[in-house]
């Protein structure tokens, strides 16, 4: 059998659903220049049956003890043939032209790291497609993660990211860290290689269902900033601050409202209505433009108040990891 020119490294930990959609949209994929590597990493419900319905895929199952997900990127790397590696988390759907399309723009504009924008799928709930919004609005997060307008240069995400061969040999794997896709990106940015957005390549993202588990996503992502932070000076740019700032004049403009005049509160009430007018805009939804602005709220004062103590403990007191741990990790040790 010939060497794919793509290798799909997917970890998974207890997500059998999750693997059994994704392989069904991989099996379904018009270009099959690729096999799957799927890293079973010490689940107590493994997904190797659900591997193995799809005969279709060129498919690696491994299972090894729980480790975390980077290490089991990692792993996965290491039994890769193809030439160029590709992320997806477990519970991405892809869409059909995925691989063909990747091909093509690669084909035409040839780039050592790239990824995809993400979407919401027409099967999804309301409340992801709610979520959705809330993680690609300009309204919310500065567009990082739509792959449209945004307000940051383009970093890779492991929902949907490769790159090749040679970036591994020279950059190496990941590190076990939150947001260790965004260091990843940072290092190999910083080690010369070129990046690039490929915006036809997007993929389908379930993100999570349960809004408490989405204020906890968003929460270490507002932490782990300040880590990428301590390890990269300089890598913090203004929009990563913008949820903190709402948050900080958000409670502001409650507690002036609350002890002043209502009319404090009309700034906020302006912002929920543009973040429901442009959700109802953009899904046609009545139904997913309501759920968007609580959506939108948990994500901008999750990520604003992890931002706001990870800033606090680790740099205004020094706390929890310190500077030198970060330099530390910095040097892979």
């Amino acid at each position: 059998m010939d060497k794919p020119r793509f290798s799909v490294i997917v970890p998974v930990y207890n997500r059998i659903g999750e693997v059994e959609d994704l392989m069904a949209s991989l099996e379904a994929q018009t270009s099959k220049d690729f096999e799957v590597i799927i890293v079973e990493d010490g689940s107590t419900e493994r997904c190797e049956e659900a591997v193995r319905r799809h005969p279709g895929v060129r498919s690696k199952y491994f299972y090894k003890e729980n480790e975390g997900r980077s290490i089991a990127r990692n792993y996965g790397m290491e039994r890769a043939e193809g030439d160029y590696f590709i992320f997806f988390d477990s519970d991405c759907v892809i869409p059909p032209a995925y691989f063909e399309t990747l091909a093509r723009e690669l084909d035409s504009n040839p780039v050592d790291c790239f990824g995809g924008p993400d979407a919401a799928h027409e099967s999804f709930t309301t409340t992801q497609k709610a979520i959705n919004y809330a993680m690609t609005s300009l309204l919310t997060t500065g567009g990082i993660r739509g792959g449209k307008v945004s307000l940051e240069k383009f970093t890779p995400r492991t929902f949907n990211m490769g790159f090749s061969r040679e970036v591994y040999d020279k950059v190496g794997g990941f590190r076990e860290m939150f947001s260790e896709d965004i260091d990843m990106s940072t290092r190999i940015r910083n080690a010369g290689f070129s990046m690039a957005l490929i915006r036809p390549a997007y993929v389908y993202h379930k993100r999570r269902i349960d809004l408490g588990k989405f204020f906890r996503q968003v929460y270490v992502f507002g932490m782990s900033r300040i880590t990428l932070h301590l390890l990269y000076p300089g890598s913090m740019k203004p929009v990563h601050t913008l949820p903190a700032l709402a948050v900080i004049i958000g409670v502001i403009l409650v507690l002036l409202g609350i002890f002043v005049s209502p009319w404090w509160l009309l700034p906020i009430g302006v912002y929920l209505a543009a973040i429901f007018v442009t959700a109802l805009v953009l899904t046609r939804s009545f139904v997913i433009a309501v759920k968007a602005v609580p959506a939108s709220m948990i994500q901008i004062c999750g990520y604003g108040t992890g931002f706001i103590k990870a800033f606090f403990t680790k740099i205004i007191l020094g706390r929890g990891r310190d500077i030198q741990e970060e330099i530390l990790i910095r040097k892979g040790k």
